[in-house]
């Protein structure tokens, strides 16, 4: 049967209430005050907003929705909405109206005490709002209970602070655009108003069988195995890296990209990844509150449609010791209003002061907050892939490549730069193959920071994790670096030569951050403490960046965060690392004494049976069943010890107070006791009858897919 073509063009966004549904369907005066709030900010006045939701409802119940709900991203990691139905009470005749006003669409009111909250709310304290992100479009979602019109927007408490990844990361927006547009103006750039940061998000997730998946507790409580033995064969082959794509897997992406397609997601590259049964999609650039949003729908569109297709979505980082585990890598640019990207070095970049500047400026940015960027990327999982010689080490660092590096080089010698290193034409040495030039400097994956020819890729998000919390603190270090430089060049009395000074001082200051050799070199953790970088191996390390003085104060002079509101994000970041933990110590304790230790015991006994019977039929050579025998009552009894010992301190585990004194906790007792535990639990795998091991296999679950 021929396959039906997809006319992606009439797809794209078709259900999503965007520019194009606007302008058809308001009239002009309301389209142009609604583009007026989205592009400058103003005021959105009650009638404007009436106007709209009227619009947008019957957009939706034309696309058969019948309920609408303020979708908002609270600090669980994943995404909140209630349902609300169009219908008003019946009327005097028993019929109902549709209907959704203005102040519907701009404030909603869920419960904000059973989200977390860092103490800002008590459990009796329940009100909060949220607040329709217009910058965002609504959508259409479709799934088993119909369509639900989605409304972006923003949380907050009753006291107003922000309880949301989006609110903070709107208020960076606003910092970063401010301070970027008052630097243009020292380059006497009179035009530009707004400087938005881009961001294209690549997402990198596993696929395993549905039905092995429920076999697994660990998978379904944790979303990663905490036992395992890895199978004869792991990734060291590199034949799965962008190999032949799967039927299986290849129908589930063509669903996959149908429904970003649909919802303006701009679903553009897919792939196997380094893994087996790992696999990568990325998309284009967009602001980066759109992009934050459209990351967060990606994901739970990869998981419902791993769902039809038997297959479970796996986002967490580090799913199965061994082989590599899945990141987030988030690229990051500026862009004009006006269609400029301010990281674009242009094709003589040592003549692009404007450019060194902002290069340098973000150096200093970088450099001075690589505690706060850590910690934007810390996650439980995540600290079982960072510094494993897969991704990135926890050590901050920034690759800038040979062409610029030298050119800053220059700027630190002399004070000004006089060339910039050429493009090449790459030789292949094959005479029918095309001609052309190659990038001035190569790539370097093992950077956490790197700058990759028009843009910065940080790449030590974690899989799972909102993009948010990168680009709030990628932004708001950023605009602080760029309203230290306006405020000294503002006030100089000879702009071009305060200009080269600071270009040269803050090359200077900040090279020790810049390394373009090999992060995963045992020589680079010498090289960066001998530099005086920080190290923060752990989430729990990471955590106390956020309410340092420096940080407090550099997110309050921008409004981004006030002192409580990090205070409270502390709070709220040691807890889930404790509850985490606890909960995949209690895992491995039910998975241990429930599964485990019972098909061993089975095992042992067949061998008994086994040599008992042997000797009783005359063959006294029974040495290698013995041996068998022998060894896995060892390892059983180190698992049984290694179990009980995990459990007694899981009882401990309330003892100590909620905060970082628990989270020290599990970090420095737990997580040990958990790897004692699985040693001889991995042992016992490799040696107990496949038949009788009560979960399937690393093999079962990442090649038979």
């Amino acid at each position: 049967m021929e396959e039906k073509q997809i006319d992606v063009m009439s797809l794209f966004g078709c259900d999503v209430f965007n520019d194009a549904v606007m302008q058809e369907r308001l009239p002009r005066k309301v389209y142009h005050e609604l583009k007026r709030t989205i592009e400058e900010g103003s005021d959105l006045s009650q009638e404007v907003a009436d106007v709209v939701a009227h619009e947008m409802k019957e957009w939706a119940i034309e696309k058969g929705a019948t309920h609408f709900s303020h979708w908002f991203q609270p600090l669980t990691g994943v995404t909140a909405e209630k349902h609300d139905a169009f219908i008003t009470a019946p009327r005097d005749n028993g019929k109902i109206l549709m209907s959704f006003s203005g102040k519907e669409l701009i404030k909603g009111e869920p419960d904000a005490s059973s989200f977390p909250s860092g103490g800002l709310r008590a459990t009796f304290e329940a009100r909060g709002y949220t607040a329709w992100d217009c910058t965002s479009p609504a959508f259409v979602r479709h799934d088993a209970a119909g369509g639900i019109l989605c409304i972006p927007t923003a949380f907050c408490s009753y006291t107003g602070e922000a309880l949301d990844q989006k609110t903070p990361l709107l208020r960076s927006m606003q910092a970063i655009s401010t301070q970027a547009v008052r630097l243009l103006r020292l380059f006497g750039n009179q035009t530009v108003r707004k400087v938005t940061p881009n961001v294209g998000a690549e997402q990198e997730y596993f696929l395993i069988d549905k039905e092995k998946w429920m076999q697994r507790k660990d998978l379904i409580y944790t979303g990663r195995t905490l036992f395992g033995a890895m199978p004869p064969k792991g990734q060291e082959m590199d034949d799965h890296y962008l190999g032949t794509i799967r039927q299986r897997i290849s129908a589930y992406m063509k669903e996959v990209n149908e429904e970003c397609w649909r919802l303006g997601i701009t679903a553009k590259t897919q792939h196997n990844e380094v893994a087996p049964a790992q696999h990568e999609l990325a998309v284009i650039y967009e602001a980066a509150n759109l992009a934050a949003d459209h990351n967060q729908m990606m994901m739970r569109i990869l998981k419902k449609v791993a769902s039809r297709h038997g297959l479970r979505c796996l986002l967490h980082e580090k799913p199965f010791a061994g082989v590599n585990g899945s990141g987030k890598h988030n690229n990051w640019s500026l862009a004009t209003d006006t269609g400029v990207n301010l990281l674009d070095p242009g094709k003589t970049p040592h003549e692009n002061l404007q450019f060194l500047l902002i290069l340098t400026c973000i150096l200093k940015a970088v450099d001075e907050h690589a505690d706060l960027l850590r910690e934007s990327a810390s996650d439980v999982g995540n600290d079982h892939r960072l510094g494993g010689s897969e991704a990135p080490p926890a050590v901050i660092s920034v690759f800038l490549g040979e062409q610029l590096e030298d050119v800053l080089e220059q700027m630190i010698e002399t004070g000004t730069a006089t060339h910039s290193k050429k493009r090449e034409r790459l030789d292949t040495g094959v005479k029918t193959l095309p001609d052309f030039m190659k990038d001035v400097t190569d790539r370097n994956r093992t950077s956490p920071f790197a700058f990759t020819g028009n843009k910065f890729e940080f790449r030590m998000v974690g899989s799972r994790d909102s993009i948010s919390s990168c680009n709030v603190v990628l932004n708001t270090i950023v605009a602080e670096a760029f309203r230290e430089a306006c405020d000294e060049l503002e006030k100089a009395e000879d702009f071009d030569l305060a200009l080269h000074d600071m270009i040269k001082r803050y090359a200077a200051r900040h090279q020790r951050i810049v390394f373009n050799g090999n992060g995963y070199a045992p020589e680079w953790a010498e090289e960066a403490e001998r530099r005086g970088l920080v190290s923060l191996p752990s989430m729990v390390d990471a955590i106390p960046a956020l309410t340092t003085e420096k940080s407090v104060a550099m997110f309050e002079s921008f409004g981004v965060f006030n002192r409580t509101e990090l205070v409270s994000r502390s709070e709220i970041r040691y807890d889930l690392y404790a509850k985490a933990i606890n909960i995949e110590a209690k895992t491995m304790i039910d998975m241990t004494a429930k599964q485990i230790i019972p098909a061993v015991i089975r095992y042992t006994t067949v061998l008994a049976d086994s040599i008992n019977a042997v000797k009783a039929a005359g063959v006294m050579e029974v040495g290698v069943q013995q041996d068998l025998l022998k060894k896995t009552s060892r390892y059983l009894k180190q698992a049984n010890a290694a179990c009980t010992r995990l459990g007694k301190l899981v009882s401990q585990y309330s003892e100590y107070p909620a905060g970082r004194e628990r989270a020290l906790f599990c970090r420095r007792r737990m997580v040990p006791a958990m790897e004692e535990l699985r040693a001889p639990v991995d042992a016992l795998e490799m040696i107990v009858d496949k038949e009788m091991w009560p979960m399937p296999s690393y093999g079962d679950l990442i090649f038979e897919v």
